[in-house]
């Protein structure tokens, strides 16, 4: 309907003389007319359609913004209060791994402790077996003297009484008697 009448304007206008000045810059009425009419019916189809549904649609964005906005925030409150948790975790297992340490160390120093100790009575027991076994062999070198001493003894005797015992025969005997012990001893 619009488009015969704006035909119809268009046909009835003259043909334009050669116009000048600010003829050229306006435009012939028929096309200002036509303009606002076509503005007209743009202005309303989208004051009356295209408005309320891209209102629509910003206002449903803007509701899908805040709720990521709520969850983002949710999820933020859930992470901190899991750092936190986690944080609690960790210091108490490093408080349990100090503690196992501690407890190694005393486990460690308790077994040292008993083994310096078995390993000091050991040490005892074989000196005390050390000396005892001196001793054993100190006796028994002593028994082994005196039957040589006694077998010396018997052969100075058979010598001093196969020989004359005037005095200088019996100090020279008695002083190579003692050098004889004194050899043994040292």
């Amino acid at each position: 309907m619009l488009i015969p009448i704006l035909a119809l304007l268009a046909a009835q206008q003259p043909a334009a003389e050669s116009s000048e000045g600010i003829d050229l810059l306006l435009p012939d009425t028929s096309e200002l007319i036509a303009g606002i009419i076509a503005f007209t019916i743009i202005f309303v189809f989208v004051w009356k359609w295209v408005l309320p549904t891209l209102q629509d649609i910003i206002e449903k964005r803007q509701q899908a913004i805040k709720a990521e906005q709520a969850a983002a925030e949710a999820a933020k409150i859930e992470a901190e209060s899991l750092l936190a948790d986690y944080r609690t975790q960790l210091a108490g297992a490093r408080d349990e791994a100090s503690r196992i340490v501690e407890d190694a160390r005393q486990a460690g120093e308790a077994v040292k402790g008993d083994v310096v100790a078995r390993a000091q009575s050991e040490a005892e027991a074989i000196k005390q077996r050390a000396v005892a076994e001196a001793a054993t062999e100190r006796d028994r070198l002593a028994v082994q003297l005196r039957h040589e001493v006694a077998a010396l003894s018997l052969d100075v005797a058979e010598k001093v009484v196969g020989s004359s015992l005037d005095e200088d025969a019996q100090r020279a005997l008695v002083d190579r008697y003692i050098d004889e012990l004194g050899g043994t001893k040292a």
